[in-house]
């Protein structure tokens, strides 16, 4: 059982990735779309993306604790905590000021199983260099030195959270048919328009947990807890 001061923000920032905006622009793409059975191409789609983000998880936190292996003692070093803070804030201050004009959305061309896996795996490589609530859980796991029997089912849990929401949208649509059509067209239209709005409020709320850890780290927390006492 991994510490809570690990578990928490990790399972905070999980929550935050439900939100992705091209996930659940596909999904409700793939919902609307018409198409007799939507079931396959969703979760070749949805199986791509969380494969793919557990594949390159693991092999991140692998390097991460083969480095944190030679460095002995990096994991407590206040260095390692200096630098999430300056992550952290850094992407704090950085939701503040970024673009968020309106971007054309990423549409399949065509939801044939092949395709969608396509688009799964251009999901990942085209949004990993910035699927920040990820790659900030792996920076707090990997400093927090986990071992790999503990964090291998953290990611999966991660990812599992992660595509749950278009789950829920798939068992819905099942459940609902076209009575839950209109809804599903707000939505959508709200999804893309919003999109580049969502992702400042996102890499915010990733840069404040990481500036909280990083903060905890090397012992400004501790030091606040002493003046109140």
């Amino acid at each position: 059982m991994p510490p809570l001061e690990v578990l928490l923000p990790v399972a905070g920032l999980a929550l935050l990735d439900t939100l992705s905006p091209t996930t659940l622009g596909v999904t409700l793409f793939v919902l609307l779309s018409g198409a007799r059975s939507v079931a396959r191409p969703l979760f070749a789609y949805l199986g791509t993306v969380a494969l793919f983000y557990f594949a390159l998880g693991c092999a991140l936190m692998l390097g991460l604790t083969a480095v944190l292996d030679r460095i002995s003692g990096l994991s407590d070093n206040p260095v390692t905590g200096w630098a999430m803070v300056l992550l952290g804030g850094g992407l704090f201050a950085y939701s503040w000021v970024m673009p968020t004009k309106k971007r054309t959305p990423r549409r399949p061309t065509s939801l044939r199983t092949t395709t969608m896996i396509g688009l799964g795996l251009a999901t990942g490589l085209l949004e990993a260099g910035t699927a920040f609530p990820y790659l900030g859980a792996i920076g707090i796991m990997g400093a927090a030195g986990l071992a790999a029997h503990t964090w291998v089912p953290m990611l999966a849990a991660y990812n599992l959270i992660m595509v749950l929401p278009p789950i829920l949208l798939y068992l819905g649509h099942r459940a609902f048919g076209e009575r839950l059509r209109p809804r599903l067209e707000r939505w959508r239209e709200k999804i893309d328009a919003g999109s580049r709005e969502a992702l400042a409020w996102i890499i915010g709320i990733v840069g404040f947990l990481l500036l909280i850890n990083g903060l905890g780290q090397v012992g400004f927390t501790d030091v606040l807890d002493s003046l109140r006492d």
